[in-house]
């Protein structure tokens, strides 16, 4: 009697051909990407563009590391928000700055890691590891945040997706202007109605200008909890269309935490019953064995309501340098997926938190009658 095979032994029989001069980026991942974190990579390419990408699904994309200074930013982020694959971001504030450099006409040039720092130092040039430029970079991308700070229309309090959105026109029009095409992230959201959020809005050079400003009594005041509320409206939106969440994390730290913890502001403080995102993919080279927060897991993450539970199978962590990750995903998806229509989410976010805080504020009245009624109980 043959012996039954394993149900272990299912997935498909490793032997690939030799890789041709002429393979394709999405072949070369189907087809060669078959084991370890090359496995774990097409497993991600995979689960974006036959899950994640689908209509219904409102993705969130997480930025931190400095992916803008490396040409990310054009290369990948851009023509990913173009072809309406990213519909909300969280970034640091840092990877804004530097896109903004692009934007402007400014020069990064390649160089190495191994330069004495001290001659850089003197002669006006700075390093982001093997990214080198001119010091002037920093002042005058300084000096353009600071003459739009002093326009009328920034001379109020608004969150961080509305000040972006502001800061992407004047981008926009100067990349119009120069005609450099379509360089600069902040200036693509602008276009095709992304709200582009930051997690800690003082922690960038954006942001030590706008502190600057406020010295002088002028500029921006940016509402915070307005972000907090906002971003956990457009996910509470897309479940209660009857749609999916799934977001897409680039690195880890506080751009993580803030694009995941939409769900427990929705469960935990809001009280609105949700079961947390559907989709999770991360880039990262962290561990998740020392406890900082790039490492946590999706798994770990179901403990907080971040994601739902009984969707873990569409989770996927890519242990990776995002760097090499991200223009491997991107032209994979840009193969393998088909372009969705703009979301335009900028457009819908005062709808959004209305629907939110009606949620909420039933919630809120039911939890007050319980309590009601259990002191009368007692």
């Amino acid at each position: 009697m043959a012996k039954r095979a394993s149900r272990f032994l299912a997935g498909a029989r490793i032997l690939p051909p030799p890789v041709s001069r002429d393979v394709k980026a999405a072949d070369l991942v189907d087809r060669f990407f078959l084991a370890y974190n090359a496995g774990r990579l097409r497993e991600g390419a995979r689960l974006l563009a036959e899950k994640m990408l689908k209509r219904d699904v409102t993705v969130g994309l997480s930025l931190s590391g400095a992916l803008t200074p490396a040409g990310l930013g054009a290369s990948c982020l851009v023509p990913l928000v173009k072809a309406g694959f990213v519909d909300w971001i969280v970034s640091t504030g840092a990877n804004l700055y530097h896109d903004a450099h692009f934007g402007l006409g400014m020069r990064l040039h390649a160089g190495s890691p191994f330069l004495d720092d001290r001659a850089l130092r003197d002669e006006g040039v700075i390093r982001i590891y093997d990214i080198l430029f001119s010091y002037d970079v920093l002042l005058d991308t300084d000096a353009f945040f600071r003459r739009l700070l002093e326009a009328d229309e920034f001379q109020a309090e608004m969150g961080t997706a509305e000040f972006h959105h502001r800061l992407g026109r004047y981008l926009a029009e100067r990349e119009k202007a120069l005609g450099l095409g379509e360089v600069s992230l902040l200036a693509a959201a602008h276009r095709y109605d992304v709200p582009v959020y930051t997690s800690s809005p003082g922690d960038s050079s954006i942001g030590m200008n706008v502190a600057a400003m406020r010295l002088a009594g002028t500029g921006t005041r940016i509402d915070v909890s307005a972000d907090v509320n906002e971003t956990a409206a457009i996910v509470h939106a897309a479940k209660k269309a009857k749609g999916k969440s799934g977001v897409f994390i680039l690195g880890g730290g506080s751009p993580k935490n803030f694009v995941l913890q939409t769900e427990p502001q929705i469960q935990e403080v809001l009280g609105i019953a949700e079961k947390g995102h559907d989709y999770f993919l991360q880039v990262t080279d962290a561990r998740p064995d020392t406890g900082g927060l790039s490492g946590a897991t999706p798994s770990e993450a179901v403990s907080w309501g971040k994601v739902d539970p009984d969707r873990l199978p569409d989770a996927v962590v890519c242990y990776l340098d995002s760097t090499v990750a991200l223009p491997i995903l991107t032209a994979y998806v840009l193969a393998r997926a088909p372009r969705r229509p703009l979301k335009r989410l900028y457009r819908k976010r005062a709808a959004s938190l209305a629907l939110l805080e009606k949620e909420f504020r039933r919630s809120l009245g039911a939890r007050k009658a319980s309590a009601r009624r259990t002191s009368r109980r007692g």
